[in-house]
This record gives C-alpha cells, structure tokens and sequence, in this order.
C-alpha cells in the first residue's frame, strides 16, 4: 500500500537544500511511496503516513522544536522521526521536543541514492559526498561524532550529477583523503562545470599533484578554495597549500582561509594566524568556536579570550572586512602587523582605512 511521507525542513537560516531529506525521498520512492517537501510550519497536500524533520546545529533548536510540535498537533496519530546534525549529537534533548523516533547518523539505505532534486527545481548544484567521515579526530568538530572514522569511499561521481544543473558541490569532510581522488578530479575536468569544495581542503594533504589537478577546475567567481589554519602548527603547510595554488592557475586572493578562534587558543596566537594569511595574499575568514552542543549561539567564552576581545573581532569583520573576512589590503597587514598587541590590532579608531 503506497504510503505519502511528509518531509520537514525547519523555518532555519540555510543556503543549501535539505540534502538528507532529498535522499530519503528518493528511498522512500523506490519502495513506491510519494513524498512531499515543506518548509517550517505549513499544511501538506496530502495527509502523511510518517513525518521526517531534519535539524542543523544545536543552537537551531527552537525553529525544529516548533515544527515537531506543530505536526505533531496536526497529526497527533503519524509517527516523527527527527534526524540530522542537532539530533545526533543531543539526542536526548533532542527527545523532549516531542518527536516519537529520534535517528542518529547518516541513513545507509539512503547514502548511495541521487537526492531527489525534483523536489527543489529551482537549486542548481549537485551536493556530493563522495566519502563520509574524517581521521582528524579535531576535538571542535561534530563529524567523527556523527559520521564516524573515514568511510563511504566512491571511486566515481558521475553518476550523481543532476543533469540540470552547472554547478557541483562537495560536502566531503575530507575530500583528499579518498584514495580514488585523482580519479574524481579527471572525472570534474571532463565534466566542466562549476566545482564546490564547501567544507574545504586539507591543507596537510595539498602536493604539487593535487594542486596541478585542481588547477584546471572551473570554479565560481567567489573564492575558488578554502583552507583552515586552525592552529600554528598546520603555518607551513597552509603556506605550502597557497603557495602551490599560486603556481597552477589559482590565484592567492581566491584562496579563502578559516582561522578559528576562542577555542584553545589565545588572542594573540589568532593574530599571528590573521597577519600570515594577509601576508600570503590570501583571504582570511575568522570561525568563533562554538560548542558543539551549545543550545545558545555567540555565549561561549573560552578561558583564553573574554567577551570583550571576541567582539572586537566581530566588530573588525563588520566594519574593516569584506563579507565578515579580511582581504589581503595592505592596509590591514600593516594594521595588524604593526600593531604592539591584539587590542592595539583590533582598535578601529585607529585605523584610517586602505583601498
């Protein structure tokens, strides 16, 4: 008997579609069902037989809360699954908002299907895992926690490319670590269209080869790579990583570097991570830490920084950066570089701007 599955995106701030959604729809089209996608809390066209909502971050609670209840009232008597980031990593918090199955993880029956597109006509990427997990093991990441050790390996990628669309979009958590990347990496020259590494690359894992590869990509006019510099130790190899782009078509400015703070940190540790991805050419992105179970956004303090200095970064990537980053203006290097300390760095009254 053909059963109708209602799938629930939360009213959240997102710019990617529900993508694990996507592919539950199309598992639950193969065994015959018909499904329907809905955003926040409206009435469905056809009375649901199960209720899937998906979740992001912990601190995106309340909107998942508010559907679960919402449907939950509607449909008292169809069962809800809740499933995704927030759930998997607090499940029992996750419990109380009323949900009657809380689901931890990636769904296997799911992984190796095309996410159903058809659902979101108007989305032009193809969003691809072509492995999960990662060995990094980072104690600020949620994915070993989710997601496991590296696993889920694809030799080839062709085969979830939506033919519709120009753009494709890696949500691997460590692309470079695939063993078939070379094989991937021929595959997306052939294809030529637009590439996403969205969750970014390894730096440690960037050769000459590698760098020669992704240099023939195609890529949108935002920055073509992104890497992180979580930490001093990972300086040479991030150099090493923009320095080898450099070489092979990708210019240094489109190069996007994360460099997290308010973790283990401290603010001058930060600072000296800002100046080197200034000097190197390329674009430096400040990520706050937040914990991954922090059920409030923006309150954590690690014991290194105080509210005080963290908001004076907030504040600098306001009203001295770009899109919340920091070009490579030789105005900022000489700002920060000269600087005596982080406070002095971060003092915007001092600064008299450079174009």
């Amino acid at each position: 008997m053909t059963k109708h599955i209602l799938l629930v995106e939360p009213d959240y701030y997102t710019q990617y579609p529900p993508i694990g959604l996507l592919k539950l729809s199309s598992y639950e089209k193969s065994l015959g069902n018909t499904t329907e996608l809905i955003r926040g809390c409206n009435i469905p066209k056809k009375r649901p037989d199960r209720i899937f909502v998906t979740s992001l971050f912990s601190w995106s609670w309340r909107p998942v809360w508010r559907a679960v209840n919402y449907y939950k009232k509607k449909y008292p008597s169809t069962p809800i699954y809740l499933g995704g980031i927030y759930a998997s990593l607090m499940p029992k918090h996750a419990k109380l908002s009323g949900a009657d199955y809380i689901c931890k993880g990636i769904v296997p029956e799911a992984e190796s299907l095309m996410p159903d597109y058809e659902l979101r006509p108007e989305w032009d990427g193809s969003i691809i895992f072509s492995s999960r997990g990662c060995n990094r093991k980072c104690g600020f990441c949620a994915v070993p926690r989710i997601e496991g050790r590296f696993n889920s390996v694809k030799s080839s990628i062709k085969d979830f490319v939506w033919p519709k669309h120009t753009r494709i979009i890696f949500f691997d958590n460590n692309f470079l670590w695939n063993e078939n990347k070379f094989e991937i990496l021929n595959e997306l020259i052939e294809l030529d269209r637009s590439v996403d590494f969205n969750q970014g690359l390894d730096a440690r894992l960037i050769n000459e080869e590698i760098a020669e590869c992704l240099g023939k990509l195609k890529y949108e006019s935002s920055n073509s790579i992104r890497l992180a510099y979580d930490t001093i130790m990972e300086k040479k190899a991030v150099e090493n990583a923009i320095n080898l782009f450099s070489e092979n078509n990708i210019k240094k400015r489109r190069i996007l570097v994360y460099a997290l703070f308010n973790y283990e940190d401290t603010p001058e540790s930060f600072l000296e991570r800002v100046i080197d991805i200034l000097k190197w050419g390329s674009v430096c992105y400040p990520m706050r830490f937040e914990p991954l179970r922090a059920l409030e956004k923006n309150l954590y303090v690690s014991e290194n920084w105080t509210k005080e200095r963290i908001e004076a970064v907030q504040t600098a990537r306001r009203v001295i950066g770009y899109g919340g980053a920091f070009p490579p203006y030789q105005g900022l290097i000489d700002k920060f570089q000269n600087a005596s300390d982080f406070d002095e760095a971060f003092q915007l009254r001092e600064y008299k701007g450079d174009s």
